[in-house]
């Protein structure tokens, strides 16, 4: 969703499915289907309506992708996605550490090689 103004979060709930389907390429009741399995969990209004984000839309496509050029089941779908999002989490903790980890060394700890001295 390149046409996102700027400052708009791609997470941001705003598509309604019939929408979303459109954006996607797909059939409304397919994405029904795909949030029943639990491929794509669109947020909700308060009377139950699905709303679909930019990043959701980005999803559908990369599902219907995978089943269509890629042969991949619903269900190797799912892991993958499954997957995905573990590597996700796992960079950002791994980010989180290093962060952490170049604070407590702070700017005055440097690597110290020791190197023995020559004999003359």
């Amino acid at each position: 969703m390149r046409d996102r103004p700027a400052g708009f979060p791609e997470d941001a709930p705003v598509f309604v499915i019939s929408v979303a389907a459109h954006l996607a390429g797909m059939h409304p009741q397919t994405l029904r289907q795909y949030d029943r399995l639990g491929l794509v969990n669109p947020g909700r209004t308060p009377g139950g309506g699905r709303r679909y984000s930019a990043k959701d839309v980005a999803l559908l496509r990369e599902v219907q992708r995978l089943s269509q050029e890629d042969g991949v089941n619903l269900a190797g779908i799912k892991r993958i996605i499954e997957l995905e999002e573990q590597v996700d989490a796992l960079r950002a903790r791994v980010a989180d550490l290093e962060s952490a980890l170049s604070a407590a060394r702070g700017p005055s700890t440097a690597l110290v090689v020791w190197r023995p001295q020559r004999r003359r």
